[in-house]
């Protein structure tokens, strides 16, 4: 989502600059609502499936559609905007987003919802990456900046704790339909005061797009999902399972090569050369990977085990929402003192903490104990450990990249949580036993997601501890 923040820009609009608050507002709200739209329909599932018949495995694509086009199209989006102009691309995105909440608003079965999903979720790699870079050419470089990207940053964050509870006042209030449809008269607000009041600037540098590379990836991820969701009903050794799988993993392996041939790739292979950005990124997707699952089976054990309605189970998650905003914003205090590899390494260990409380989970389990305290851990965890891996990332890239490494450090965050997702589903399906299971077997695959979670994470700050480079201390250069 920080996509080409560092990009040099050239406006190309003479009309009147509008005041510099309204550009940072409009940008906000961009950011605000593709950031509420990864969580905001987790506590609508429930209510999801029983409305449209889906099944465990269509549920869990209902959120992993979305997040899949948004990460595979992230970069596309922001060389876009580069190209094309971020105020255009800014309105492209925007419109098609709000569209497409209104076709899965309105549909009526379940393919239609998720094709609904999967075009938010392109629409949201378009917008995204113009938001920072329309505001960062807005105002000018200086404490004015920071202040105005510190909002943008609060924003976002904002967007993601509020999704479970802007979730569930709407699908207890009216229905679940609406967790999409009020994208709408928001987005043509929005798109209204872009279209009159923002003006245009692209990168000075023309570059080609990128769209085979944009196609290779996001597909990839699609059908190596898609290939793990199978093994839960079909096995690992069958056909239906082992040629996805395949074709999974050989469209990423065209991805690779497209990406060492083409003369402006949209992930640079150098890049990953650097330790640190190779690191961070291998460490961003490991603990994705797990995190990124943790509101799904939250909200599935709230409302499926526990018995709580909508706006309940939105509410129960709201210390944990708050949890990450103050992970997020404790890290860079401590970053100056003990390093930033060593943040990112106890911020993973926090996470794994409450990972392994919330695997002790039961069918007749407490709030205080069985979803706040563990869920503020494996929140807190995760916004401790998230800001030093992108600072440690940014840190290894030449100037001229930080926009680049930024938005791939995002979509391997992205791209971890939709392949650990699916692992997680599969996971969950195999050992409740089915989809007529009762609160018992569900807890227990709930359980065992949360045990695998948190292996992972512990496995992951190893990792970390191995490979990440020293990082920044108070007054030093980070170490490679």
């Amino acid at each position: 989502m920080l996509e080409a923040a560092g990009t040099a820009t050239a406006p190309i609009s003479p009309r009147r600059t509008p005041p510099t608050w309204l550009v940072v507002a409009l940008a906000c709200a961009g950011q605000f609502l593709v950031v509420l739209d990864v969580s905001v329909v987790n506590v609508a599932l429930p209510s999801m499936r029983a409305d449209l018949a889906l099944s465990a495995q269509g549920l869990q694509w209902v959120v992993n559609a979305y997040a899949i086009a948004f990460a595979g199209f992230m970069l596309l989006g922001g060389r876009a905007g580069d190209l094309y102009g971020r105020k255009r691309m800014f309105l492209v995105g925007l419109g098609l987003f709000t569209l497409a909440s209104l076709g899965g608003g309105l549909a009526q079965e379940s393919w239609q919802l998720l094709a609904a999903r999967a075009v938010q979720g392109l629409g949201a790699a378009v917008l995204a990456p113009s938001t920072l870079t329309i505001l960062t050419a807005a105002v000018p470089e200086g404490a004015a900046r920071a202040r105005a990207i510190a909002t943008w940053t609060a924003v976002g964050a904002g967007g993601g704790a509020a999704g479970g509870l802007v979730g569930g006042v709407l699908v207890d209030g009216l229905s679940w339909r609406w967790v999409l449809l009020i994208n709408v008269p928001v987005g043509a607000v929005v798109l209204a005061g872009a279209l009159r009041w923002l003006t245009e600037s692209r990168a000075g540098e023309r570059r080609r797009l990128d769209l085979p590379g944009a196609l290779l990836v996001t597909a990839g991820l699609a059908v190596l999902a898609y290939g793990i969701s199978q093994t839960e009903s079909e096995g690992w050794t069958a056909a239906a399972t082992l040629v996805p799988l395949l074709a999974g993993l050989g469209l990423l392996a065209l991805f690779l090569l497209v990406e060492a041939r083409t003369a402006a790739p949209l992930m640079p292979l150098g890049l990953l050369r650097l330790r640190s950005v190779a690191s961070a990124n291998v460490a961003m997707l490991v603990s994705g990977s797990s995190m990124f699952a943790m509101w799904f089976f939250m909200t599935l054990y709230a409302q499926n085990v526990l018995g709580y309605t909508p706006l309940e189970a939105g509410l129960a998650l709201v210390p944990s929402s708050l949890a990450v905003v103050l992970g997020s914003k404790a890290a860079p205090r401590f970053m100056p003192v003990i390093g930033a590899r060593n943040v990112a390494v106890l911020g993973t260990l926090v996470a794994a903490v409450g990972f392994g409380w919330q695997s002790t989970m039961t069918a007749d389990g407490g709030y205080l104990t069985a979803i706040m305290i563990p869920g503020i851990l494996m929140m807190l965890g995760a916004g401790l450990a998230a800001t030093p891996l992108a600072s440690l990332a940014i840190s290894g890239g030449a100037a001229g990249d930080a926009g680049l490494v930024s938005g791939l450090i995002n979509t391997s965050r992205t791209m971890g949580g939709s392949l650990g997702l699916a692992v997680m589903s599969t996971i969950a399906a195999a050992r409740a036993g089915g989809e007529d299971a009762g609160p018992e077997e569900l807890t227990d695959g709930y359980a065992l997601v949360f045990r695998t979670a948190t292996v992972v994470l512990v496995a992951g700050a190893v990792l970390m501890r191995v490979w990440l480079p020293a990082g920044e201390r108070a007054g030093r250069r980070p170490r490679e």
